[in-house]
């Protein structure tokens, strides 16, 4: 004979006066958090009550009902009706609907509260995307939606932002089948069939992290803070047709230009348009290019410009803000450090004194008949253009001069003529004859393969430069190095290479890297010797004079600066019987080394950094792996082990930045090595954290 089941017999639901309510004690939510009561109370003007009150009947000491009940689920809802009465939009006798526990309940009143805040459960994000779509297709406004729900508009643009996602993507998430995260990363990009794509390649990986789907769906972008796009303006190349990709979710530094042709031709439109406004100043040739590589003037005589002096408005403003300079140092002159705003109206006052003090040169309209400029775009996006270059054969000739003497100043161009500027004129490779040899990667066998010899010249060319702007900025280190040169060479009367070209002589920089010409120590020692040329007097017999009346810091700091371009830290394959021995190569090196520890030179904070282009995609994998795995260690090696060398390479790029790993070449002895051990216990420590 079968069991009856025992029918359950849900509590009475009826209105009750406000003012018959009273909030219980054994309400288990005394946390505030999430919407607040003002906020709950809004709504509840606005929309009405839309869940009913748990209340029970307060027994007096003979338990008997006394037409009061008190309310141990629903505390948050009675706080918003007791504030709107207190307010008056509300009637204390207003009937509020009520869910009445019967006096005497096996329950308790903390069960029923507990219950009604555990169990509930929260609205699936799809859900509220949907939610949002349908009111925002029947006429709501973004803000309107935000403001209904007490969200900020962000929150309601990034829901809404997944309406850009497949439908078969979106379908996958609602299984279950994707993560939120990877859901959101594809909604960067509007492409549907790429995105299914991305997804597909993804899916049969054991790598779905979200930067991965970025990644693959931005690869043929450029980023908004590229030079290029900061050159051409963001605006100019909406106007143009180009589309812009926008992450809603994650920090994207103004987002992804989709239509790099457009960029690229907005970018040669506008470099050449501002070379014809140039050459109509009266030069006889005008060079462009996105960048010329580091030394490029190297080759070239230069004309001497009259700087403009100033106007008296100028003169005026120049002298006001000094003297506001002056005060605002002389009342902080106690102070640990300036507040927030005095600071940043110094740093104003600098950069508008700055501004008034580097005149803009004037040249003589004969001397700008034979000379030229270079136009290109500076690191920052702005327009760089330099002026004043002559070639050798456009000098004018000395009459006294035999042909013996000007046949030793001839210019030799076969270094500037092999330079072939690539489409994007980022870089340059080297013709034939050059000497080096070219960057061809050996197979892969067991262990790691030596750097290739062109590899490790633009990397100690990164170094030199860096060594250089180090040895800039440290007299006393200079001092020495020039003595103990100079000792060897006459006292010990000893010959062999040095680190320092101590006659001076400039060494030319011609194999590097395209990002080295933008670099920090570029834009140091460009800043440095245009201050002493800007310094230097224009009588060449006055020049004496006015060198022997610096004071002992600037004679000094003059001296660093000549020294610094005599610095040769250069790594380069001698031939076997040429004038200068592999083996003089070595201890040059050797010498570098010395002084870079001397100076402490770090190569991270000189803003090398490794990327695909200037390191991981021109060695082997097996370089690759050890590179990630002494910056981030096993664990994030492994996860790259299976890719593709090309993929590996960017994947390796993302792994690192911010690593402060480098290449053995560019470490300093006694340096890195301390800052590889932070850097991997810091990255471990990451890694752990993410992982609870």
């Amino acid at each position: 004979m079968a069991t009856a089941i025992p029918k359950i017999s849900l509590s009475s639901s009826r209105d009750i006066p406000f003012n018959r309510l009273v909030l219980s004690q054994s309400n288990v939510r005394r946390v505030k958090s999430g919407l607040s009561i003002e906020e709950l109370a809004r709504d509840i003007e606005r929309r009405g009550l839309l869940q009913s009150l748990n209340v029970r009947p307060v027994l007096d000491d003979a338990s008997v009902e006394t037409g009061t009940y008190e309310v141990p689920a629903g505390g948050r809802r009675f706080r918003a009706l007791e504030l709107l009465v207190r307010q008056k939009k509300l009637a204390k006798t207003a009937p509020v609907p009520c869910v009445v526990r019967e006096a005497g309940s096996a329950i308790l009143a903390e069960d029923d509260s507990l219950a009604e805040n555990v169990q509930r459960v929260a609205l699936h994000p799809l859900d509220q995307f949907r939610a949002f779509r349908d009111m925002l297709e029947k006429g709501m406004s973004e803000e309107e939606i935000a403001a209904a729900f007490f969200v900020a508009p962000t929150v309601v643009k990034q829901r809404l932002r997944l309406m850009t996602v497949s439908d078969k993507l979106l379908e996958i998430y609602e299984q279950d089948g994707m993560k939120l995260e990877q859901l959101m990363a594809f909604s960067i990009s509007d492409d549907h069939a790429r995105q299914e794509q991305v997804w597909e390649i993804v899916a049969q990986s054991h790598n779905r992290e979200p930067y991965v789907i970025r990644r693959m769906l931005t690869e043929k972008t450029v980023r908004a803070s590229d030079a290029r796009a900061r050159f051409v303006g963001l605006e100019a190349y909406i106007v143009a047709g180009g589309h812009v990709m926008r992450d809603l979710f994650e920090a994207d530094d103004g987002g992804w230009l989709q239509d790099p042709a457009i960029l690229d031709r907005l970018v040669m439109e506008k470099l050449h348009a501002a070379a014809e406004d140039i050459r109509a100043e009266g030069w006889k040739w005008v060079e462009t290019a996105l960048s010329f590589p580091w030394g490029h003037t190297r080759q070239f005589a230069e004309i001497d410009g009259t700087e403009m002096p100033l106007s008296d408005e100028e003169t005026a403003r120049l002298e006001a803000l000094h003297t506001e300079q002056e005060a605002i140092e002389a009342e902080y002159a106690q102070a640990d450090e300036y507040p927030d705003e005095m600071d940043a109206r110094l740093g104003e006052i600098e950069q508008a004194i700055l501004v008034l003090e580097e005149r803009p040169l004037t040249f003589d309209p004969a001397d700008m008949a034979r000379a030229g400029a270079f136009v290109s775009i500076a690191s920052d996006g702005t327009l760089q253009v330099e002026r004043g270059f002559v070639l050798p054969e456009d000098m004018p000739t000395e009459p006294e001069e035999s042909d013996d003497a000007g046949s030793a100043d001839q210019y030799d161009r076969s270094v500037y003529e092999r330079q072939d500027y690539d489409s994007a004129g980022q870089g340059y490779h080297e013709g034939e004859g050059d000497g080096i040899s070219p960057d061809v990667e050996p197979e892969e066998e067991d262990g790691i393969k030596p750097l290739p010899d062109r590899l490790l010249t633009e990397l100690t060319a990164w170094r030199t430069l860096a060594l250089r702007d180090a040895f800039a900025s440290n007299p006393h280190i200079a001092l020495t190095e020039l003595l103990h040169t100079l000792v060897r060479d006459v006292c010990w009367q000893t010959s062999g290479a040095d680190c320092l070209e101590a006659y001076v002589r400039e060494i030319a920089l011609p194999v590097h890297s395209p990002d080295m010409p933008g670099s920090l120590p570029a834009h140091a020692l460009r800043q440095r010797n245009e201050g002493w040329k800007h310094d230097l007097p224009e009588d060449e017999n006055a020049l004496w004079l006015w060198i022997d009346g610096l004071d002992d810091a600037s004679r000094m700091a003059l001296l660093a600066h000549c020294l610094s371009f005599g610095v040769n830290a250069l790594y380069e394959r001698m031939p076997a019987y040429g004038a200068v021995s592999q083996r003089s190569v070595t201890e040059r090196l050797k010498r570098a080394d010395r002084l870079a520890s001397a100076l402490s030179l770090d190569l991270v904070e000189a803003g090398w950094q490794p990327t695909v282009e200037n390191y991981l995609g021109r060695v082997t994998k097996a370089r690759i792996l050890q590179a990630v795995r002494e910056a981030r260690g096993d664990e994030a090696a492994d996860r790259i082990v299976h890719l593709k060398k090309p993929d590996m390479a960017r994947e390796a790029e993302r792994l690192l930045e911010g690593s402060g790993w480098l290449p053995e070449a560019l470490r300093t002895v006694g340096l890195t090595d301390q800052a590889q051990v932070e850097t991997v216990t810091a990255s471990e420590g990451v890694e752990a954290i993410a992982a609870e």
